[in-house]
């Protein structure tokens, strides 16, 4: 099927403009190994010009063009936004598709959650307007106290490459809504559709300078962006190493930063369960974005009694997923996003095997497919808490399993980690789920199913899995700022100082 990629610039203060010094990337279609486009390669030089161009748009006619807008007229243009990528839907969903390896099917779902996730920030940018100013009741009845939520200003948007233009949207739909201006950073392996969402802004005739975007590698766009003086915040979702050192960056500044990082999140199946039900939960969890998810729950935990059974229903389960071209009808499995992540996907798997695990299914190539970067699911047996696989976070379809006897020891397995994103507990005692859900020490847990997410709810994590909550009225927080404004209304004096006249 072929998919045409439209040869785009920098989006920058409404237009697109060739970048500085005129670099470009390839653009290589993981499931094929061809270059088939470029991108704009920026630089620090295109970082200094959309910066100005958002501080211009914040300011513009006192901030009435947007900051100071009501939030009415930022939601007619988030609505719009919502609007044209449904339109473009299909479209879309085979750029998402051809540039990151996602599987078609996941990419619709994902562009049908773009445009909810506009239209849902709509709404809570119109309920701002009613929550101008929040009054406080005070213990003297000779003051008044109102709080204003004011946009934070200039925010950095720094966005990974397993769900491009969804990760983009997370950040920019609430950032427009709280009227901040923003800078678009999308990770350089995955570009292409929010690029298009510049061309998207461009026909809705958003403002220019209220969302630009920069493409670019990390070191050379990504780097200036994080460290730039103008920029009021910084909200990054990528690995746990880079987030330090954007947070290195900040601190210079005393500029805020939030933060959604690494995983390597547990799900935790009990001996009630009905083996195929959690068997599905199980794959899903791990496998789901070609196993390319910050909160896959890749470690499982299963109770000894049932363990055999369950890990042979397991690996049958594995064996019947279709791993294909993206494209091809019924693909729930496709490539990985790019060389290097498949080198280190296969160094993970080779590892694990050299340190006394069993592969009880998967690692390495499938047979008939000879090119492209795709990893069968793999499935990890006899593991020990202290292999390489059990801690560190792989970003591929790799699920490494470890029993448990009682529930107390298989809560203390699951917050073995320094990370803190998701946890899952699949059980018919719900009771029982309860008690788990409490001592799961992560900022997201499923019961009874794994990876389900709403615009509505929040989403962050703990530990080294960062810190912040995207989603939900939580989302919207992050780029507002609050205000106290505090009046006296008494017309006697104060009376703290006596008056000279009267002496």
């Amino acid at each position: 099927m072929a998919t045409s990629i439209s040869s785009r610039q920098l989006f920058i203060n409404g237009e697109w403009r060739e970048p500085v010094l005129k670099k470009r990337m390839p653009i290589v279609n993981p499931a094929t190994e061809e270059i088939i486009g470029d991108i704009p390669a920026g630089t620090a030089e295109d970082i200094d010009l959309a910066v100005e161009a958002a501080r211009r748009a914040l300011s513009r006619n006192k901030g009435e063009d947007w900051s100071s807008a009501s939030g009415a007229y930022r939601a007619k243009f988030l609505r719009a936004i919502a609007s044209k990528i449904t339109e473009k839907k299909n479209e879309l969903a085979k750029l998402e598709a051809i540039d990151c390896g996602k599987p078609l099917d996941e990419a619709a779902w994902d562009i049908d959650d773009v445009a909810g996730c506009f239209e849902y920030y709509a709404d809570l940018a119109e309920a701002l307007d009613g929550k101008k100013k929040t009054p406080i009741a005070l213990p003297m009845q000779t003051f008044k106290s109102y709080v204003l939520k004011e946009p934070i200003g200039v925010v950095a948007l720094i966005t990974p490459w397993n769900y491009p233009l969804l990760m983009a949207t997370w950040k920019v739909a609430p950032a427009l809504a709280a009227g901040c201006t923003a800078v678009l950073k999308p990770s350089e392996i995955a570009s292409v559709t929010c690029l298009e969402l510049g061309e998207v802004c461009r026909e809705v005739g958003l403002p220019p300078g209220v969302l630009n975007i920069v493409t670019g590698s990390g070191f050379e766009a990504g780097a200036p962006l994080s460290s730039h003086p103008h920029v009021d915040k910084i909200a990054f979702t990528g690995s746990t190493a880079t987030g330090s050192s954007i947070m290195t960056a900040a601190a210079r500044m005393i500029k805020p930063v939030s933060l959604e990082l690494g995983g390597k999140s547990p799900i935790i199946i009990f001996e009630d369960v009905d083996l195929d039900k959690a068997a599905e939960w199980t794959l899903f969890g791990c496998f789901w974005t070609n196993g390319q998810i910050c909160s896959a729950t890749s470690r499982l935990l299963v109770h000894e009694n049932i363990a055999k059974e369950f890990l042979e229903r397991l690996v049958k389960w594995a064996k019947s997923i279709k791993i294909s071209d993206p494209f091809e009808e019924g693909c729930r499995l496709g490539p990985v996003v790019s060389q290097g992540q498949y080198e280190k996907v296969l160094k993970f798997i080779s590892n694990a095997r050299s340190e006394g695990a069993t592969i009880l299914c998967g690692g390495a190539r499938p047979q008939h497919l000879k090119k492209g970067f795709f990893v069968e699911p793999t499935i990890i047996g006899d593991v020990d808490t202290s292999m390489e696989i059990w801690k560190e976070e792989v970003f591929g379809p790799i699920l490494c399993a470890k029993t448990f006897r009682t529930e107390e020891e298989a809560i203390e397995l699951a917050n073995d980690t320094r990370y803190g994103l998701g946890g899952a507990v699949i059980s018919k005692d719900l009771d029982k789920c309860d008690r788990v859900s409490k001592a799961l020490q992560c900022g997201i847990v499923w019961v009874n199913c794994s990876q389900p997410c709403f615009c509505q709810a929040p989403w962050g994590g703990n530990k080294r899995s960062g810190f912040g909550r995207e989603l939900g009225e939580w989302g919207l927080d992050n780029y507002l700022t609050v205000k106290q404004v505090t009046e006296y209304v008494s017309d006697d004096p104060w009376g703290w100082y006596r008056n000279p006249s009267k002496l």
